[in-house]
């Protein structure tokens, strides 16, 4: 419509101006005729020029419009061009300058129009976006549509953590009560992929008999007598991308020195297992997939269940575990499958280098698994098996089997009274090992000092009682020594706790306790005499087959649980064994110190007495070394070297025994402990 409207106005222009001269020359009067005034001005399509008469007649016709007429021509006389080229020319000038100018005009018009119409469509979606409209507005008439806005880009896609469909194994219940969950039930620093963990570990002892060298030995917790102590001092936490899992939980403290002193498997072969291992108590990675409520499969180093109470102290109800757990591994290396078939049960194979070892001790690693069972918020079951692992340094073809069962109960829970809570466990072992030959023993007859080799003492006496023979033969998981020749090696062990909750679980007290049987004491913790490790080994408390290993303990504990995130922990405990085997009050530490030679016997005065519990010689008349008895040889360096501390005793017998060094170590241990502890 508007189109239409400007293409009529230059039209009416024009006729508007070609018709006003013609109009002008029509009203000028006739009583002064000159050259210029009496040309009429005629269309430029006719050739007949028009009358004077007719003009002269229209003019007298109106005497007032004469007069003004008259007097406005008579003022301005305007001349009028007769040619008619030029007339059309002039014409057709002006409308190309008329059509010109209205060009420009209808162009800042239109422009102008557009530019508003664009301003209100924009201001128009923009207050559609701010209300969430998704509506396009439409163009107007005859006008071009704004251009739409750039599409923003899409966002990229949400990266999972771990996903599994079905609901989380053993999410359903209150964990917090078992001995060896913990009672921490929030991680506040815990993001979408990661959930960090930070342990702090400190306790003050009190060994009553009061070790001069501040040394305790047969334990996997306790350390140091009469001093503060950082047990542990651990970082890092669990991540979880897209399915992919990894744990990582640095050892720091005493933690990192007890526990790889217990392996002897990093001393096979090359590169330092020792140091290169000895900070992680966990450092493991894998993949989870939606299978059932969950299949895991992880490599690396992780904790073992052997023995129902944690790794770390603050997860368990006593500090000192009894026997069955603190004699049973704390991790493992190697690979671990988790399968969940249910919420309440997992599957757990293990394929690993051996028991709680860096490495292989001989020919093959070990197999075991766990199986657990959570039939409802009160009943837990754990079953943990493990074999083929050939898992005596030394001993290649001797073979390791056990097992290792415990259920948990909780008989009372009631948060709304002042004793809220009560629960017990219960734990059985059994293991053995087996094969390796027949019987062959180590030492052999010393004409030079009289000792006899190749017998086997039938109570298991330890060298420092006078039995002075070592067995490196084959061992059988039961029957009859006297009967078969051959010794049995084996592990029969049990441990009970209760423990009662009060004041909205603040307070705990717990009272528990086990015993062991190890002949052969092969898992019988090794005493640090002078350093020494179970890679080392020491004369002073031999694991030779058949020699004797019964303990047993007692805990009372106490905790003060203020917070979800730490435990102040008191204990008494008793511990007994049938032969020496803790730190008395001379220590266990020789005359000067540790010396780096752990495996030899120590002077009376000090310094190295160069031979072990074991010797090997070629006697006078041989034409092969044989082993034999290092005692009396130790002694006789000493007395020699003037280590000997005066004795003068006839090497070989009761006499000479004075020029040695002997640890102080006693049957019976009690102490009282204070700790510390944080996890976040």
């Amino acid at each position: 419509m508007r189109t239409n409207i400007w293409k009529a106005v230059p039209a009416a222009a024009v006729l508007c101006f070609g018709l006003a001269p013609m109009t002008a020359s029509a009203q000028q009067p006739a009583k002064t005729p000159t050259p210029v005034q009496t040309a009429l001005l005629e269309p430029p399509s006719s050739g007949t020029p028009a009358s004077s008469a007719g003009a002269s007649t229209s003019a007298t016709s109106d005497p007032a419009a004469a007069a003004a007429t008259n007097t406005t021509s008579t003022s301005t006389p305007t001349a009028v061009p007769t040619d008619h080229d030029a007339i059309i020319q002039q014409m057709a000038k002006e409308m190309a300058d008329m059509k010109a100018r209205m060009a420009v005009m209808e162009t800042a018009l239109k422009n102008a129009t557009a530019n508003d119409s664009s301003t209100a469509e924009h201001d128009a979606n923009a207050l559609r976006a701010a209300e969430g409209s998704s509506s396009v507005p439409m163009p107007g008439e005859g006008q071009a549509a704004a251009a739409p806005a750039p599409a923003a880009a899409p966002a990229p896609p949400e990266i999972s953590a771990e996903i599994t469909t079905k609901s989380a194994p053993f999410a359903w219940f209150d964990q917090t009560w078992l001995n060896d969950g913990g009672h921490n039930v929030d991680s506040p620093m815990s993001t979408k992929y990661f959930t960090p963990e930070i342990r702090f570990d400190a306790n003050y002892i009190l060994d009553y008999n009061h070790p001069e060298d501040d040394t305790m030995v047969g334990s996997t917790e306790m350390y140091r007598s009469d001093e503060f102590q950082l047990e542990q001092a651990s970082f890092g936490g669990d991540f979880r991308i897209q399915n992919t899992r990894g744990r990582i939980l640095t050892m720091n403290g005493l933690f990192s020195q007890a526990t790889v002193r217990n392996d002897a498997s990093y001393n096979r072969g090359q590169w330092d297992l020792k140091d290169a291992y000895k900070y992680f108590s966990e450092a493991w990675g894998g993949y989870h997939w939606d299978v059932g409520h969950g299949l895991n499969v992880d490599a690396g180093i992780f904790v073992s269940y052997v023995g129902l109470f944690s790794y770390y102290n603050f997860d368990n109800w006593a500090y000192q575990p009894s026997y069955v757990s603190s004699n049973t591994p704390w991790f493992f290396n190697g690979v671990r499958i988790q399968y969940f078939p249910t919420d309440k049960l997992k599957i757990e194979p293990w394929i690993i280098n051996g028991w709680q070892s860096y490495a292989r001790y001989n020919g093959h690693g070990g197999l075991g698994g766990q199986v657990l069972w959570r039939p409802n918020k009160n009943w837990h079951f754990n079953f943990n098996d493990y074999g083929l692992g050939e898992d005596d340094a030394g001993y290649p073809g001797r073979s390791r089997v056990h097992a290792d069962y415990s259920l948990q109960d909780k008989v009372y829970d009631n948060p709304k009274k002042f004793i809220d809570k009560f629960a017990w466990t219960l734990t059985g072992d059994v293991g053995c090992e087996y094969g390796g030959g027949g019987p062959s023993f180590a030492t052999s007859f010393d004409p030079k000092y009289g000792t006899a080799g190749g017998t086997l003492d039938q109570k298991g006496h330890s060298p420092l009682q006078g039995d002075t023979d070592t067995y490196n033969g084959g061992v059988r998981c039961h029957g009859s020594q006297a009967k078969t020749g051959v010794p049995k090696q084996m592990f029969l062990g049990w441990m009970a706790y209760a423990r009662l909750w009060a004041y909205h679980d603040r307070h705990a007290i717990t009272i528990g306790g086990g015993e062991m049987n190890n002949p052969g004491r092969y898992l019988t913790l090794v005493p640090a005499i002078n350093g020494a490790t179970a890679t080392s080994g020491t004369p002073y408390y031999t694991e030779n087959a058949n020699d004797r290993g019964e303990m047993h303990d007692t805990t009372f504990t106490y905790d003060y649980m203020p917070s979800q995130f730490i435990t102040f922990r008191l204990e008494q405990a008793y511990r007994f064994s049938d032969t020496p085997y803790f730190a008395g009050r001379g220590g266990v530490t020789p005359p000067g110190g540790n010396n780096g030679n752990p495996a030899d016997y120590q002077c009376a005065a000090g310094g190295d007495a160069q031979f072990g519990y074991v010797y090997t010689s070629t006697p006078t008349g041989a034409s092969s070394s044989v082993g034999v008895a290092g005692q009396p040889y130790a002694e006789a360096y000493c007395q020699g070297a003037g280590l000997a501390g005066g004795n003068a005793g006839t090497p070989g017998t009761p006499a000479a025994l004075g020029a040695l060094w002997w640890p102080d170590l006693r049957t019976k241990q009690w102490s009282t402990m204070g700790a510390i502890m944080v996890r976040f």
